[in-house]
């Protein structure tokens, strides 16, 4: 794929709470459909299947990934090699893995030259400034600020805002940024650009219906309590 595909474009991640009545293969396919439909750019799908099945259904490039909880490693994205053998032969157009400085199973050297042998984009999820420095500097076409928030390193950021701070530092760095992880708004999709992001991925705000569901209750309930 001509990675400018997704410049500027917004990417939704269609991946259901894991065992919520939404995770079933139709349903995500049918979100993915969805969101083409009304303009997205890009798809982030999770499992091999999936990502096959969505694959098939539509015209815009798809990030794969796998999620894995592993005994030995707080590594979930895309851990092994096989998994990125997987997402190639399902068709993803770009890879995503975990590219953050932790213990890990596979090295994100071997991840990322698995990724290009099989002409494939490679997308690194970071959490900070170092990570992503590093996997650009190793040749990850695409950068993402998925895991700001998300490690023991990152623990401290604000649970409900985006790490924009990371994703123009990044940018300013030469990256190609996706500006990812809790970004809840269209004014704060809109902001990550502004900001210097590739594209944008934006995954409960639009398909987890339970999450969405909880911040409305939180935000009424706190109206209530103030009288």
């Amino acid at each position: 794929m001509n990675i400018e595909q997704i410049r500027n474009k917004l990417v939704v991640s269609c991946q259901p709470v894991p065992g919520g009545p939404m995770d079933r293969q139709d349903i995500i396919v049918a979100m993915a459909c969805a969101a083409v439909a009304a303009g997205a750019g890009g798809l982030r799908i999770e499992g091999a299947d999936n990502v096959r099945a969505v694959v098939a259904s539509v015209n815009v490039p798809v990030i794969g990934i796998v999620k894995r909880d592993l005994a030995d490693s707080p590594v979930r994205i895309t851990p092994y090699l096989e998994d990125v053998e997987d997402l190639i032969q399902a068709g993803a157009a770009i890879i995503a893995f975990d590219a953050t400085r932790r213990i890990r199973p596979e090295s994100v050297e071997n991840l990322l030259t698995a990724v290009h042998q099989a002409g494939r984009l490679a997308m690194a999820d970071c959490s900070t400034e170092t990570d992503g420095l590093a996997a650009l500097a190793l040749g990850c076409d695409l950068i993402g600020t998925t895991l700001s928030g998300y490690t023991d390193e990152t623990a401290d950021q604000p649970a409900d805002v985006p790490n924009l701070v990371l994703v123009r530092r990044l940018s300013t760095a030469g990256a190609r940024v996706v500006a990812e992880g809790r970004i809840r708004t269209a004014a704060e999709a809109a902001d990550a650009l502004s900001h210097g992001a590739f594209s944008v991925t934006v995954g409960s705000a639009i398909t987890r219906i339970e999450h969405i569901t909880e911040w409305f209750i939180a935000a009424m309930q706190q109206t209530v309590l103030k009288g």
